[in-house]
């Protein structure tokens, strides 16, 4: 009996997927719900798993085409059996071309970006070397494999150029990031933070913090609270223009801007203002988690008032972030690093960050800026005011 294997229903607003690599070979075995391709649209990656157990005997859309939602991607053949061509091409293999093609069938236990990472670099996974003990691979599994490839890898020249087909979510980022430029009068304004007093006390409450919640206090969740005090003092920057009108959010939804292997991705701290620091903590280290792993939802990223960038985390000093469309703001960190300053008369060494704050200038005037920026500063430099937990 045959099944067909069809694309799920991903979003509202999505109609149309890529199939961006088959998991399964024609011909290949697998059991109910193991993911048997992975697709892409323009805003997720997610793996459709097998419907029924059974066997793959047609593939319908090849990797790189494109899909309607509820389009038929594959034909499976619930009863095992394989069609007779395929047979025939078999019994024509020999017994090293099987083998070849088993290790590279992705039966070992893997994310879509360590999968990625190994179509890319052409690898034959059954050489890459194994940390864990559950046999799942990891990308830092294949990172080293590459920084000690075999003799005939390293023999291998590679080409001038390469052309790669941009991705649905390459474009999309693109596409957003011109519109809005094109669309608001972008500003930003700038300022720097003390983070001392944030420092002293993730060292003082680390222990209590990790027992208590179970997961690190880390610098973003203070900036998640000020940005939230902030916004309610200044409704402007958590606003957005909708044709000729000014829509103003009583909600607080913070986009955590995450940088993955296929881009920038912006998931979305929903109700931050009614969440505790362990609790905003644990969701951002489940966005990261579910970034990396290709994971992350529709719902995860939808919405969002006003983001957070954190460009520090890559080394960067200063930069002015592009508006996170239909937003009007977005703040973004930066590198931390022991400077000179003046306090009271005397110069001290003390931990400083940059801060930029981009904002829509049709909406947001000069002043609502640099308030809102100096009040983030404000609240940061005297963490006291910022309540830990509930």
């Amino acid at each position: 009996m045959s099944v067909e294997l069809i694309v799920p229903t991903l979003g509202e607003s999505i109609t149309e997927a890529t199939v961006s690599k088959w998991l399964k070979n024609i011909g290949d075995s697998f059991d109910i719900d193991e993911p048997l391709v992975e697709i892409e649209t323009d805003k997720i990656t997610v793996e459709v798993p097998a419907p029924k157990a059974g066997q793959l005997s047609e593939i319908k859309i090849k990797a790189g085409e494109d899909v309607k939602i509820g389009g038929v991607l594959a034909i499976i053949n619930e009863s095992n059996k394989v069609a007779k061509s395929k047979i025939e091409n078999d019994n024509n293999k020999d017994d090293k071309q099987l083998t070849k093609e088993k290790k590279n069938s992705f039966k070992v236990k893997s994310s879509p970006a360590v999968r990625k990472l190994i179509d890319e670099n052409n690898l034959d996974i059954s050489n890459v070397k194994i940390s864990r003990d559950d046999g799942r691979i990891t990308k830092e599994d294949v990172l080293n494999h590459l920084k000690s490839p075999t003799d005939s890898q390293t023999s291998e020249k590679k080409e001038r150029e390469e052309v790669v087909k941009m991705s649905k979510i390459r474009k999309t980022i693109a596409s957003r990031l011109k519109e809005s430029q094109n669309t608001a009068a972008i500003l930003t304004t700038f300022n720097e933070v003390d983070m001392s007093g944030i420092i002293d006390i993730r060292e003082a409450k680390k222990d209590h913090f990790k027992e208590r919640y179970g997961v690190k206090l880390g610098f973003m969740s203070f900036f998640v609270k000020a940005v939230v005090e902030c916004l309610k003092e200044f409704p402007a920057v958590n606003a957005e223009i909708k044709d000729d009108m000014i829509v103003y959010k009583n909600h607080f939804d913070i986009g955590i801007a995450v940088g993955t292997e296929k881009g920038l991705v912006v998931p979305v701290l929903k109700d931050a203002d009614e969440k505790t620091f362990g609790e905003i903590e644990k969701n951002i280290l489940d966005f990261s988690n579910k970034a990396k792993e290709g994971t992350l939802t529709v719902k995860d990223l939808s919405g969002g008032t006003f983001t957070i960038s954190n460009g520090g985390v890559y080394g960067s000093m200063l930069s002015t972030p592009i508006i996170n469309s239909p937003q009007s703001g977005i703040l973004g960190m930066h590198n931390i690093i022991k400077r000179a300053v003046v306090i009271n008369d005397e110069i001290v060494i003390r931990p400083m960050m940059y801060l930029a704050l981009s904002y829509d200038h049709r909406i947001i005037d000069g002043k609502e800026s640099v308030g809102f920026l100096v009040n983030v500063k404000k609240l940061l430099e005297d963490p006291s005011k910022i309540i830990l937990g509930n």
